[in-house]
């Protein structure tokens, strides 16, 4: 059988998995804390939910980018 053609050392961490899961935890942590934080706020036109909504959510896409991140180094990092 052929070698792949591509091969891949992901350094014990799989930056595929990382993204995939950020994506979809920023998205099920992420629109519940946009929501609950646009209640005390007054929001009138489509533009200012917009750029609510993008100010938030990037800091929450950080965080939990940094905190999958660390879980994956964490327990996947150490199995080389």
């Amino acid at each position: 059988m052929p070698e792949p053609v591509e091969t891949i050392d992901p350094e014990g961490v799989d930056y595929g998995w990382v993204m995939q899961i950020t994506f979809v935890l920023t998205i099920l942590v992420g629109a519940p804390i946009v929501a609950m934080l646009s209640i005390p706020f007054e929001l009138t036109t489509w533009a200012a939910r917009a750029e609510f909504a993008v100010r938030v959510g990037a800091v929450v896409w950080l965080v939990v980018a940094i905190a999958v991140f660390a879980y994956a180094k964490r327990k996947h990092g150490r199995d080389e």
